[in-house]
């Protein structure tokens, strides 16, 4: 199979997905927008009105972390029991086994860019933009995508091989969830030197930063952290796709096991 049709197969399960969503519920494709949105609402309210988040800007705030979390937590998750759920697919032709993850991973993008143009409306209407600045977004963005992929190859071939992994991946979230600076800033710890470390050795951390900073505070963002780490997931992705082709047909006996 040639990268093309590769390319072509994955995109065409991304959009059969996303019909086959939008036909189970009344809302169809207004739901890629709600979902988000009430996850966003239902922390608004813990924080800012229970918890008293003390910023007037919050609720801008909250969204630019949350959202692209959001975006990485729901695409992991859903990558890691790809292989598995397709087992069935598996057993009767062979396929590359990233095509499923990589599925997944595009499906999901499709419905963050809607999300991200609701994001770009609010912080106008939030008077933060448009601005210029928000042109280092697409860098940002495509870091992340990066990201995702690697860590959607890595989690689907670690479920596919032990299920029970998939409990480690929703831990793994819900750590990140609350030690990522989604609902507190990473910059005011008061310590600049915790500050540093966290947005180096938490990559979410510093993406979720890096939209921050482009969006609300219009200033570039740490372009050579940024390109050190989306080198590091091309790596990370090339060897994960090729362990799962020198491990192919194992993975589909993992997979139907």
């Amino acid at each position: 199979m040639s990268l093309t049709q590769y390319l072509r197969l994955v995109d065409l399960q991304a959009w059969m997905a996303l019909k086959s969503d939008a036909s189970r519920l009344f809302l169809g494709y207004l739901w890629w927008v709600l979902e988000p949105m009430l996850y966003v609402a239902v922390f608004y309210v813990v924080f800012d009105v229970i918890l008293d988040a003390k910023r007037a800007d919050f609720l801008v705030f909250l969204m630019c972390g949350k959202l692209p979390f959001i975006w990485f937590s729901r695409s992991v998750t859903q990558a890691g029991g790809s292989i598995v759920a397709s087992a069935g697919l598996i057993g009767r032709i062979d396929v590359p086994k990233s095509m499923f993850p990589m599925a997944q991973v595009q499906l999901n993008f499709y419905k963050q860019t809607v999300v991200f143009a609701f994001l770009f409306v609010v912080l106008g209407v939030a008077g933060f933009g448009p601005a210029w600045s928000w042109m280092w977004v697409v860098p940002v963005i495509v870091v992340q995508y990066l990201f995702i992929v690697a860590c959607s190859l890595i989690a689907s071939i670690a479920v596919c091989y032990i299920r029970d992994f998939a409990m480690v991946i929703n831990l793994a979230t819900v750590f990140l969830l609350f030690s990522s600076g989604i609902f507190w800033d990473v910059r005011d710890l008061g310590d600049p030197r915790m500050t540093e470390l966290i947005l180096r050795i938490n990559p979410v951390a510093f993406l979720l930063d890096a939209y921050r900073q482009v969006l609300m505070v219009h200033t570039r963002p740490d372009l050579l952290h940024l390109a050190v780490l989306g080198a590091g997931c091309c790596v990370s992705i090339w060897i994960t796709v090729a362990f799962m082709r020198w491990r192919s047909q194992q993975l589909a006996l993992r997979a139907l096991s």
